[in-house]
């Protein structure tokens, strides 16, 4: 990848390792300024609860600068850039496999580290991401654990369009409650 000619190329060791040290700082940065961990909810009947959790890491960027999102890619070897939307010419960089997710970003973000507040984000979705992968969500108690987590990643969802915590609560009286006054499982 050619963002810059000349900034990422050495032929000695010492530098390349340095060099990529300060890539990935570089990338940790860029994302902390215009990436995202977040954890969806949608509906699935075919699940237990009725419910599913998906985490997602994704980068924007304006079309004008895709060769950011294409360096950010390659480096972390996964995920696919698209166009944001019909009406604007912003790419996103998306990761939603959760292989990707607990191989390949989680350990780059434990490595290279987010310095502001969206770090505690990471550390929420990365437990979000390996409780699923550890199977707590196919329990209704462990469903309603990463749910709480995911709900209060990214500001507690104030943006959000629909307040998944009363819906699943509508849908599931029993079970979102299940876990009231047990101890709960750390994740």
């Amino acid at each position: 990848m050619d963002v810059r000619p000349g900034v990422y190329d050495s032929d000695n060791v010492t530098g390349a390792d340095n060099q990529q040290e300060r890539l990935d700082g570089y990338i940790s940065g860029y994302v902390d300024g215009e990436g995202s961990f977040s954890v969806s909810v949608q509906r699935n009947p075919s699940c237990r609860i009725g419910f599913q959790l998906v985490p997602e890491f994704h980068v924007s960027q304006n079309g004008e600068r895709a060769q950011v999102l294409e360096l950010i890619r390659e480096r972390l070897g996964c995920g696919y850039i698209k166009s944001n939307s019909k009406h604007d010419q912003a790419l996103v960089f998306v990761v939603r496999n959760r292989r990707d997710l607990l191989e390949r970003i989680i350990p780059f973000f434990e490595q290279s580290p987010i310095l502001s507040t969206k770090q505690a984000d990471f550390e929420k979705f990365a437990r979000v991401v390996r409780g699923l992968a550890q199977g707590h969500h196919r329990t209704e108690i462990g469903f309603c654990e990463l749910l709480e987590l995911a709900l209060s990643m990214n500001g507690s969802g104030r943006y959000r369009k629909l307040r998944w915590r009363e819906l699943v609560a509508v849908q599931n009286p029993q079970r979102l409650h299940a876990g009231q006054g047990r101890k709960a499982r750390k994740i």
